[in-house]
């Protein structure tokens, strides 16, 4: 077993790899630096989208207080209102008192079963 990894660490030093092929190197180096321009540009753009986004959010938080204080102060004028309606303001304007007409239903007793034609 040594003797094998003395002989393969003897044949790695004999090989000589000499590259004389300059133009496939300058091709690796245009390829790299575009994929890295790129890559740099789709880091600016999700940067962008990213500072957008936040800046929106925050119109929207206020725009919600807004809203909210809005809808408290709606709330407050119908409470307000609410508890000065009664009966005699509703009378005034012309309202009625609704009788309640409840749907009843014959028992089964009382109706007269016919034959059954099935």
């Amino acid at each position: 077993m040594r003797q094998i990894g003395l002989q393969l660490k003897t044949r790695i030093q004999n090989v000589n790899i000499i590259d004389n092929n300059i133009e496939v190197q300058k091709f690796i180096f245009h390829t790299m630096i575009l994929i890295m321009a790129g890559l740099g540009l789709f880091y600016i753009l999700i940067l962008g989208n990213m500072v957008f986004n936040i800046v929106e959010r925050k119109g929207l938080d206020k725009e919600t207080l807004v809203l909210s204080n809005e809808v408290g102060n709606l709330e407050l004028s119908y409470l307000s209102v609410s508890s000065s309606v009664d009966s005699v303001l509703s009378s005034s304007m012309g309202f009625k008192e609704a009788r309640a007409n409840f749907a009843t239903r014959k028992s089964l007793g009382s109706l007269k079963l016919t034959n059954n034609e099935i």
